[in-house]
């Protein structure tokens, strides 16, 4: 091993370390890895920053913009309400068409942008028939996944893959179709797993009839009336600091004096006595507060939040997520103003698989989680339209551009054409695609800007260089000769399925374009050292590298259905534990058939 293996290895191994760890994020590892490369001389100045100018980006971030038309179009909404129409009351169909609406779709948009666009029709129709969504979004969130497979632009791996190859010069790169024969045998084999055998074993946790159901939120609501001697006559709930002071969450104000108004508690309205404060906290800090501020509680009036009394202005609840692109992912709710920002009460935050009631103030949302808010309808209403959360009920198809939905889908056609025919590169007929979704209305320019998912693009554009790198040292040649010196007596297939093995666990634990890029160059030249064709290593390193199936951090989609599902961390490996080892022997059996293994 020469000292630039070395160095290579080192900086892959610290990055993997740093992905796994979480402790800083994946688009700032990979510029760290970009800036180790360039520092350490192991690519030029331009191969460190090739990554922003490669094709394999450009087709990225035009697959975003142009799922942003088709979701700003409605297109996407108008498949998720026909999905519902055709499956009625019944789960097995349900999710079987779900999957198939989804793969498909994933097949030529962003893995979480089909999800993220289902999802809420999903939540919609479970609690309407009371089926589990922990039934549902898995199959969701692991169809998109698989769908993913289907075609070059369906995942970040395939866009890699074919970018990869071509710097080895003498291969050519894969057609935008090479991937739709194993793509859909892959897709097909997932959807009959989950429908025949693993809706079994999925938890049957969460009732889908309503978000009561959810969150036992009643056992912590009360109203408490304001005591003539209360310190709290004369403050606006807001100079009170109830909730970081004492506990207390606010979710609205039922004044005495103003023929029993009911109003926000962002109201300026400064207290009086006999106002009943609408309560959210534990019985010890209810108890407190009866014993410091003054707040009798009110025993005689039921409490029924959300079947709002008819005299009093409508308080609806609603739930939602962080949406795959919000900014706010890692702030409280105090850093963010929430409540002066929404004009909504936070009833509850389900964290990481575990639902908090009290101190929700001081709890960090992360991407996955879940909120139980309450407030008027209006200001629910509003958050359809917000970037930051996406609202678990499905969207009235007036907040779309639907006289666009048929521009968008001549748009994805006709680049779909383009590339199919030759005419054209993948990377300059999707930037047309992008450029046309902007010119025809469909999408402002800002609303492409916001369309594009920035930490992708920086991921992948600062570890292709580690790519490079491997590949120009000799350090992925390096490491597929150990890998063909331990299993190659066996032959070419358990080389290439080691590889898949190695790149399927990578995939758990760090993003699967992360895993492409490090897997891909070892997976070319393993096929190279043994005269095999490279076509099918990388192809079965690809399908390894969308397999993450068992834990919740492997992949944004499983993230985002985390929350809402109310899964457990043991949730994903118990049901996707068989769905991995199903897929790793389909491969082993269908993909030589495919692509021969035979140089």
């Amino acid at each position: 091993m020469t000292t630039e293996n070395y160095l290579v290895l080192g900086i892959l191994a610290i990055a993997i370390l740093l992905f796994v760890s979480e402790r800083l994020r994946v688009d700032l590892v990979a510029m760290m890895v970009l800036v180790a490369l360039a520092v350490t001389g192991l690519v030029t100045v331009e191969g460190a920053f090739s990554g922003f100018a490669s094709p394999a980006v450009i087709v990225v971030w035009a697959v975003f913009i142009i799922s942003g038309g088709l979701t700003r179009s409605g297109v996407a909404d108008l498949i998720a309400r026909q999905v519902v129409r055709l499956a009625g009351r019944s789960q097995l169909r349900l999710m079987l068409l779900i999957m198939v609406a989804v793969g498909i779709m994933s097949a030529f948009m962003s893995n979480v942008g089909a999800a993220a666009i289902l999802l809420p029709a999903v939540m919609s129709v479970a609690r309407e028939t009371d089926i589990p969504p922990s039934k549902l979004l898995i199959p969701l969130a692991w169809a998109s996944l698989l769908g993913g497979n289907v075609t070059m632009i369906g995942t970040p791996p395939n866009i890699l893959a074919s970018s990869i190859l071509e710097i080895y010069g003498n291969i050519e790169p894969f057609g935008f179709f090479d991937f739709v024969p194993m793509g859909t045998v892959v897709l097909v084999a997932g959807i009959l797993y989950l429908v025949l055998v693993g809706r079994h074993l999925l938890p049957e946790r969460t009732a889908g009839g309503g978000l009561v159901d959810s969150y036992p939120v009643q056992e912590y609501l009360t109203e408490a009336r304001v005591a003539d001697d209360s310190p709290l006559v004369g403050k606006t709930v807001g100079e009170a600091d109830l909730e970081r002071r004492y506990g207390l969450n606010v979710i609205h104000v039922h004044l005495c004096c103003q023929d029993g108004e009911t109003v926000s508690a962002m109201t300026e309205h400064r207290l009086q006595p006999g106002d009943e404060l609408h309560l959210e906290a534990t019985a010890s800090a209810i108890l407190e507060a009866g014993r410091t501020l003054g707040l009798n509680p009110v025993p005689d009036r039921p409490i029924q939040p959300w079947e709002p009394e008819p005299e009093r202005p409508a308080f609806e609840l609603a739930e939602v997520v962080l949406a795959p692109s919000s900014s706010l992912r890692c702030s409280t709710l105090q850093e963010m103003d929430f409540r002066s920002r929404f004009g909504l009460a936070v009833l509850a935050i389900r964290h990481q698989g575990h639902t908090f009631f009290e101190r929700l103030g001081d709890v960090q949302i992360d991407f996955g989680d879940s909120l139980l808010l309450q407030g008027p309808v209006e200001k629910i209403n509003l958050l359809r339209h917000e970037r930051d959360f996406l609202l678990l009920d499905m969207l009235p198809l007036e907040t779309r551009r639907t006289q666009k939905a048929p521009i968008a889908v001549a748009i994805l056609l006709g680049v779909l054409a383009i590339v199919a025919v030759g005419w054209l590169h993948v990377s300059v007929a999707m930037f047309i695609g992008a450029l046309l979704m902007v010119l025809s209305g469909t999408l402002t320019m800002d609303e492409a800007y916001r369309s594009i998912d920035w930490k992708s693009i920086f991921l992948i554009a600062g570890m292709l260089p580690l790519g490079l790198a491997m590949q120009s040292t000799g350090t992925a040649q390096w490491l597929a000769g150990h890998i063909v010196s331990l299993v190659g007596n066996w032959g070419p297939l358990a080389v290439m399925m080691g590889i898949y093995l190695v790149t399927a666990l990578l995939t758990q634990v760090i993003s699967n374009a992360a895993a492409a890029v490090l897997a891909v160059p070892i997976a070319i030249d393993a096929a190279l050292s043994l005269g095999a064709n490279p076509y099918a290593f990388v192809m079965a390193t690809v399908i390894a590298a969308s397999t993450s199936f068992l834990m919740p951090i492997g992949h944004q989609v499983d993230v985002l259905v985390f929350g809402p599902g109310g899964y457990r961390f043991a949730d994903y490996a118990k049901v996707g534990l068989w769905l991995s080892l199903l897929l790793f022997i389909l491969t082993a059996l269908v993909l030589p058939l495919i692509w021969p293994l035979a140089g």
